[in-house]
């Protein structure tokens, strides 16, 4: 399974961005997905996770209310709006598949990653 990150870049403070992957197998429809950030010299940090049916999310408490996760199993992409941006939201964000099809904000529980994409916040 190959993940496509893509939708960062520079915004400012109190902006919006969307973030999208996508999947290149439909298998990975089958998985859970998650988001996580990634700063320098800090380690990745858990931002939010879907189940493979939707039916489920988690978000880290930084986000919530702010963020919304979604996914779209027939085009096997799922989505992260991210609303009221903030500059400590600034990091590389990646997406990654889970080996279950749980919803888990542990990132041991994920198997496929993608490149990430840089979301850069002005204040």
């Amino acid at each position: 399974v190959q993940l496509q990150a893509s939708g960062g870049g520079l915004v400012q403070a109190g902006g919006c961005l969307r973030l999208s992957c996508a999947s290149s197998r439909r298998t990975s429809s089958n998985n859970a997905v998650g988001w996580f950030r990634q700063t320098p010299g800090k380690e990745r940090e858990f931002v939010t996770s879907i189940s493979w049916s939707g039916g489920s999310t988690n978000y880290a408490n930084s986000v919530k209310g702010r963020f919304t996760i979604s996914r779209d199993r027939a085009k096997n992409t799922v989505y992260l709006q991210m609303n009221s941006l903030k500059p400590e939201d600034t990091a590389v964000y990646f997406c990654a598949a889970a080996r279950s099809s749980y919803s888990s904000s542990d990132a041991r529980d994920y198997i496929y990653w993608g490149q990430g994409t840089l979301v850069t916040v002005s204040s």
